[in-house]
């Protein structure tokens, strides 16, 4: 037996078995060429962290603000979040409710470290990112799969396919919305109807609402929430992060909102995974949400031009299955005739230098997709639109 097979059979299957990320095959790709590769495969837009932010943290680094704090975060911070909390849902926040996070992704994977463990399942419903699925598994945990239904209308949540994958090991059910990548905004009626059903069995819900605020329905500039219709005991625990909204992807910091009571063991998981989130990066956090609005209403507009551009393009093609997303900034689209989208993802990078996310990296029910971010730019957008655009001509011939 090689070395390498000796020290990956001395891992943990958890470990061993944490599957790659199709996303992260694309970006490695795209990192082998020469020429620039038009970056559709990742989440963020291409502005950076505003100056008023990045300026609250150079004033805390000044100040030498560089020692170990409050684990669940500064208290200025967490009143920062019920206030924020406060201004979007009405109600009145409580500041014992959210938790500083070193990452949304950290938010997820303390999330699922409250409710889910070895022998235990989580409902996913798919497509879904796919770090939510992996932070399940890699706790020992089982994910139950339920494919969303695509249709004329666009993707759909079946109710009753969530009721029926229920089984004597479930533990959680997994709800994103705005959906990462379907664009898919659960209704307030909907988002009831899982509440109930998780209140009749028992169920936690893990709400993922990072993308809350980028919402094209009409009259709603924030998506449907379940804190519209919970009750403040209700076993929900949000997560989210300042990456996206405030364009903070590289500061790492997000937060975790769970019912007050779950204060101490929530601290407890902090302080035995991060220990705690840099005062400088948290300081950049209550700037941005004490006065990063004007900069997330630019985001949005720019967002929903591009939405609007995009979907025209690739709807003239006449080759183009989607659905207009009703929230975040995707588009999950999928191209007649091509059902392996690893493969496709691959060679649009190689042949045109447009990289988008394979929808085989999303679980079940996306796999002739791919996942496609508008949050750039409009000229980034125009230029990779007209490459793709170009390619299906090239492939199918021009649309009479």
């Amino acid at each position: 037996m090689s070395d390498s097979a000796l020290f990956l059979n001395g891992l943990r299957p958890e470990a061993r078995d944490a599957p790659a990320s199709g996303i992260a095959e694309v970006h490695q790709r795209a990192l082998q060429k020469a020429d620039p590769v038009v970056k559709f495969w990742v989440g963020e837009g291409d502005l950076p962290t505003p100056d008023h932010i990045r300026a609250a943290a150079v004033r805390s680094l000044a100040a030498g603000e560089t020692f170990y704090t409050h684990q669940g975060g500064l208290p200025e911070l967490r009143e920062a979040l019920a206030r924020y909390h406060q201004r979007l849902y009405g109600a009145a926040g409580d500041p014992a409710r959210f938790l500083v996070t070193a990452s949304g992704m950290h938010a997820i994977t303390l999330a699922v470290s409250l409710v889910a463990g070895a022998g235990d399942e989580v409902i996913v419903p798919t497509p879904a990112w796919p770090n939510a699925a992996a932070a399940v598994t890699v706790h020992g945990a089982g994910v139950r799969e339920v494919p969303m239904r695509f249709g004329p209308a666009g993707w759909d949540l079946d109710i009753d396919a969530i009721a029926a994958a229920i089984g004597p090991r479930t533990r959680a059910i997994s709800i994103n919305s705005p959906s990462n990548p379907l664009g898919w905004v659960a209704s307030r009626q909907r988002l009831a109807d899982i509440l109930a059903l998780a209140r009749r069995t028992g169920l936690w819900i893990l709400a993922d609402e990072v993308y809350g605020r980028f919402c094209y329905l009409p009259d709603q500039p924030v998506a449907p929430s379940f804190h519209d219709v919970m009750a403040p005991d209700d076993r929900i625990i949000f997560v989210n992060t300042f990456s996206k909204n405030w364009a903070m992807t590289g500061w790492r910091i997000g937060w975790i909102e769970v019912p007050a009571v779950l204060d101490g063991p929530v601290q407890n998981l902090i302080q035995y995974s991060s220990s705690g989130t840099p005062v400088f990066v948290q300081r950049a956090a209550i700037e941005a949400l004490d006065n990063g609005e004007p900069f997330i209403s630019r985001q949005i507009d720019g967002a929903r031009a591009n939405r609007q551009r995009l979907v025209e393009a690739l709807a003239a093609t006449g080759r183009v299955r989607l659905s207009p997303p009703d929230g975040a900034f995707y588009l999950f689209m999928a191209i007649d005739g091509e059902t392996d989208t690893r493969a496709l993802c691959l060679r649009l990078v190689d042949e045109i230098g447009v990289g988008l996310a394979p929808g085989t990296a999303f679980g079940t029910g996306g796999s002739e997709f791919m996942r496609l971010c508008f949050a750039g730019s409009a000229l980034q957008l125009r230029d990779g639109v007209d490459r793709l655009g170009a390619w299906i001509a090239a492939r199918f011939g021009n649309v009479a």
